[in-house]
């Protein structure tokens, strides 16, 4: 058995008896959800309940006329019928609006007037409707039943939809932390420059308002998408966001700084909104080329992978030939099937990676809606 089955042997009865080696994700996963541990596994103890009937003589009696209970029981379903339809006829009391999610302030401003924003007050951020904190005042968000939005100050976000199976946000500028526990797909997050699909995970998402920012995964790992631009950021990694090319090449964290260096001159090359096509801006990106490609590890066939599609037809031999002596390709993938950009070959290149198995985007690609639109109205829990 080689190590990869080995290990995955040994996750699998940690999964199962707790008898193995946990990964990595998995303990950072439990660590997350162990505030919501039961404490208390005792069932608890109920009454007897004695069925015997405690007026045996009314009961006999009227069980001894068969027309007289048949009778009865007529009577009863009428009765029930009557005041059935009298309830429903009544005007029914509003019921909370179920779609909306729970915002409970967790800091405000030092100066705030007693009971106006102060700690653990709490609203419901319905769909159309924007939030907003001020330069002090933090919040905390119940994203349905599925997770948990945590809002930094000076922050502003739109609940555009919440249904479902589909859960959508949009982050004007600020910072968010989410931590979404729902199947692969029904979190998206939208920002001005491009839109974060949750697969999985736990990341920390900033944006300004000229749509510049950056996207961190802490755990399992997230679709970044805009226009023909996808970005696959697992745990560790990084992506930042441009407002005219949107997500750009993901790296990991313990990176080199050559590398992040040279990944942050060839996306700001990309994003030059002067004159992209010019020699000084194409000179930038071929030198950015070449030190991502010196200074890349093995790790970093992640960076390199998405390098692939967003280089010339020039440069790309050189990017396949470098990730190839990282991670040799699998059986099917070809030289001439990369260059040309086989998206089958590129999907089946990624899962050789380990960094999470692509088809659960493809997936969520076939059921994409395009983006929500709508500013909503702004509701502030901590005054200026």
């Amino acid at each position: 058995m080689n190590e990869r089955y080995k290990k995955q042997a040994e996750y699998n009865e940690y999964l199962w008896d707790g008898s193995g080696k946990p990964d990595s994700e998995i303990r950072a996963l439990e660590q997350v959800l162990e505030q919501f541990r039961a404490t208390n596994l005792t069932p608890p103890a109920f009454p007897r309940l004695d069925l015997a009937p405690q007026h045996s003589s009314w009961w006999q009696g009227i069980s001894s006329n068969g027309r007289t209970l048949r009778f009865t029981a007529a009577t009863l379903t009428l009765a029930a019928i009557t005041i059935g339809l009298l309830l429903s006829l009544r005007e029914s009391p509003s019921l909370p609006n179920k779609s909306g999610w729970s915002v409970e302030l967790t800091k405000a401003q030092p100066e705030s007037p007693p009971g106006v924003s102060t700690p653990g007050k709490k609203t419901q951020l319905q769909i159309g409707q924007a939030f907003e904190t001020d330069s002090s005042s933090k919040a905390s968000i119940a994203v349905a039943d599925i997770g948990r939005l945590e809002v930094e100050p000076s922050t502003r976000l739109r609940l555009l939809q919440s249904s479902q199976g589909h859960k959508r946000v949009a982050l004007d500028h600020g910072t968010i932390q989410a931590t979404i526990w729902a199947p692969p797909g029904e979190f998206v997050m939208d920002t001005p420059s491009a839109t974060a699909v949750d697969l999985g995970c736990m990341y920390t998402l900033r944006v300004d308002e000229s749509g510049r920012g950056l996207l961190h995964t802490t755990l399992g790992w997230v679709g970044f998408q805009s226009g023909g631009h996808e970005s696959f950021i697992p745990a560790g990694a990084a992506a930042a966001i441009y407002p005219r090319t949107g997500p750009g090449l993901p790296y990991f964290e313990k990176a080199t700084d050559a590398l992040r260096t040279a990944v942050a001159q060839f996306d700001s090359a990309n994003d030059a909104s002067n004159d992209p096509g010019s020699d000084a801006v194409t000179a930038q990106r071929a030198t950015a080329v070449r030190i991502i490609l010196r200074a890349a590890e093995s790790r970093d066939a992640l960076t390199l992978w998405h390098l692939l599609p967003r280089v010339s037809e020039s440069d790309r031999p050189t990017v396949y030939s470098r990730l190839a002596a990282l991670v040799p390709p699998p059986p099917g993938v070809t030289r001439e099937g990369i260059l040309r950009l086989d998206r089958a070959m590129l999907d089946s290149w990624w899962n050789t990676l380990d960094l999470g198995d692509i088809g659960l985007w493809r997936r969520f690609e076939q059921g994409w809606s395009g983006s929500l639109a709508g500013s909503g109205t702004v509701r502030k829990l901590a005054p200026k």
